[in-house]
């Protein structure tokens, strides 16, 4: 008996600038922000879900503050803070 094998290529995520004039901003905000989310309550809830990436580490806290050339990933989509 053969096994046939097929390997779907993976497409690239998306990469999006998110362009702050502040400091820093919280994710929870950056959520919000770059549209990856209608609501704070639902940024609060993917972020607490473990959905959302930061610098390639899932984060749990929401209000953790985000500084130009941080990114953040949510839904295969990258999003980077630019200034």
């Amino acid at each position: 008996m053969k096994i046939k094998v097929t390997v779907k290529s993976v497409p690239e995520k998306k990469k999006i600038p998110v362009a702050i004039t502040t400091e820093n901003i919280r994710l929870d905000a950056a959520l919000k922000f770059s549209s990856a989310v209608s609501t704070g309550g639902q940024a609060k809830m993917v972020i607490l879900d473990g959905l959302v990436r930061v610098n390639d580490e899932v984060c749990l806290s929401r209000g953790k503050k985000l500084r130009e050339g941080d990114t953040f990933e949510f839904e295969r989509v990258i999003y980077e803070i630019v200034k």
